[in-house]
C-alpha cells in the first residue's frame, strides 16, 4: 500500500514540477524545449492519473496524488528560481544628492539609464538596471551598501531591440 502512495507522490511531484517549468519556458519563448518537456509531461501525467483511477478505492491513494501535487508546486518553483532565467529590469529611485551612483553601479559593470525626476518630497534620480535573473540578488546587495534607503522595483522585460545589453544578450 505504501509503495503505491509513494508512487503516486513521486509521480505527481514530477509531473507539476515539469509542467511549471513548461510553462515558464513557453513564456520566456523557448517553444521548443517546452514543447519536448510537454511530451514528458503528459506521459507521467497519464501514468500517475491512471494509477489513482485504478485505486479511487482508498482514500489515500487520492490524498496522496493532492499531496504530490503541491510538493510539485514548490519543487518546480523552487527549480525556476535555481534556473533563474532571463533579465530584470530594476527601477531604482533615489534623493537626487546621490548622483555618483550610476557611476558606481556602472563601474560594478550593470548598464545604467539615469534620469532627474520630481517626487512628492523633492528631485529624484531614476535609474534602470538590466540585469540577469542570476545576478539580480547582487545588484540588490550592492544597492543595499551603496543607497541603503532606495526604492526598488523590478519586472522582466519581453524583448530587446538596441543598447548596452544587446551584445552581451546575443
Amino acid at each position: 500500500m505504501w509503495t503505491l502512495v509513494f508512487t503516486i507522490i513521486g509521480i505527481n511531484v514530477a509531473y507539476v514540477s515539469i509542467f511549471t517549468l513548461r510553462m515558464i519556458f513557453v513564456i520566456k519563448g523557448k517553444k521548443l524545449l517546452a514543447s519536448g518537456l510537454s511530451m514528458v509531461e503528459v506521459f507521467i501525467y497519464l501514468m500517475g492519473l491512471t494509477i489513482v483511477l485504478d485505486n479511487l478505492d482508498n482514500p489515500i491513494n487520492v490524498a496522496a496524488y493532492c499531496l504530490g501535487f503541491g510538493i510539485g508546486v514548490l519543487l518546480g518553483g523552487k527549480v525556476e528560481e535555481w534556473l533563474a532565467l532571463g533579465y530584470a529590469t530594476v527601477q531604482v529611485i533615489i534623493d537626487e544628492f546621490q548622483a555618483d551612483l550610476p557611476v558606481k553601479l556602472r563601474e560594478l559593470g550593470y548598464g545604467v539609464t539615469s534620469w532627474l525626476a520630481d517626487g512628492k518630497d523633492g528631485r529624484r534620480l531614476v535609474m534602470q538596471v538590466l540585469v540577469k535573473r542570476s545576478n539580480e540578488a547582487q545588484l540588490y546587495r550592492h544597492l543595499e551598501l551603496l543607497a541603503p534607503k532606495a526604492f526598488v522595483i523590478s519586472y522582466e522585460p519581453k524583448s530587446f531591440k538596441g543598447g548596452f545589453w544587446v551584445k552581451r544578450i546575443r
